[in-house]
């Protein structure tokens, strides 16, 4: 079975973008010492960007090397050091366990690494489930989720699961977003809020860990509409941006903060199936909720973006017309 068979056309541009990152890192950087480590996800994305026709290689090529000519100005790291220059494309997993970086490229030996998000036309972070099994306070914050939680949602996930036993469409169902969607973020409002009164400056900061990762890095947005590759800087533990060798960057990153305090959550205007959760530091959340397939299902998925970026955020929108 081909590839276009077995992946969806979003899933299929993401792990080609990735090859294409990679591929014109090594083009571009033509270093007898660059490594690239094996795997099955390497497989796959190379694949994935060898499924596309000549035309749509060459718009990627062109995007990945605007994103990288960048990131050469940022990372000296990648330019200087003693030991190889390895990358790898990560799997999938990594960003379920919290590491959400596709490519990375790390010199062990030398302790220096950095990684990119690759992204194709969409910002989206972070792609949760929502259902009455999922503790999300758990799952999101490392604290428990509490009893009046479960006791909102669980009679609504209930009802879809008798709805999930008849075989029924998402379609035929008359105002889905009032009697499930609404409901269900309304809980999670009333959630979010109660974990904030009882782990004080905790939950927004923990929050954003989990739709960031753990590990600092670079987006790389590629927009084959305008034709550009936006670079932004997720520096929130000081892990980029670093001086190598006395290599001084020629651009600075500066460090981001994690927020720790809700501004507001509230229902989206005029939306009753997205919720803005808006911080501190600068950073506002949206979270959009839906069905992830025709058939009707007991549980539900979360389009998770930020909204709003802090101030001091590094980003960079580069042409591709612009690049040699």
């Amino acid at each position: 079975m081909g590839i276009q068979n077995r992946m969806g056309i979003q899933t299929r541009n993401g792990k080609a973008l990735e090859f294409a990152f990679l591929n014109s890192f090594v083009q571009k950087l033509n270093n007898d010492k660059i490594l690239i480590e094996s795997s099955n996800q390497l497989i796959t994305a190379k694949e994935a960007y060898f499924s596309f026709d000549q035309e749509k290689i060459n718009e990627m090529n062109k995007a990945s090397l605007a994103g990288i000519n960048e990131l050469l100005k940022l990372e000296p790291g990648l330019l200087i050091g003693e030991n190889p220059l390895l990358f790898a494309i990560q799997q999938d997993s990594k960003g379920q366990a919290g590491d959400v970086r596709d490519v990375v490229a790390k010199r062990e030996k030398d302790g220096w690494e950095f990684g990119i998000s690759c992204k194709i036309n969409h910002t989206a972070v972070k792609h949760s489930r929502i259902s009455s099994k999922i503790d999300i306070g758990e799952s999101w914050f490392g604290f428990r989720s509490t009893k009046e939680y479960f006791e909102n949602i669980i009679p609504l996930f209930q009802e879809l699961d008798e709805l999930k036993k008849k075989g029924t469409f998402w379609r035929d169902l008359e105002d889905k977003a009032e009697k499930y969607y609404k409901p269900i973020l309304t809980a999670l409002n009333v959630e979010l809020r109660a974990l904030d009164n009882k782990y004080p400056g905790e939950i927004p900061k923990r929050l954003l860990s989990y739709l960031l990762g753990r590990n600092d890095f670079y987006k790389a947005i590629v927009n084959t509409h305008s034709k550009t590759t936006e670079i932004q800087g997720f520096n929130i533990y000081g892990t980029l941006n670093k001086t190598v060798k006395s290599k001084k960057p020629q651009l600075k990153v500066p460090q981001l903060k994690l927020p720790n305090r809700f501004y507001d959550i509230h229902f989206k205007e005029g939306s009753n199936n997205t919720l803005m959760i808006v911080c501190d530091e600068g950073w506002t959340i949206s979270a959009r909720i839906h069905n992830a397939s025709s058939k009707v299902e007991n549980s539900l998925k979360l389009d998770v973006k930020i909204a709003g970026l802090p101030p001091n955020l590094y980003r960079q929108v580069v042409s591709w017309n612009e690049q040699v």
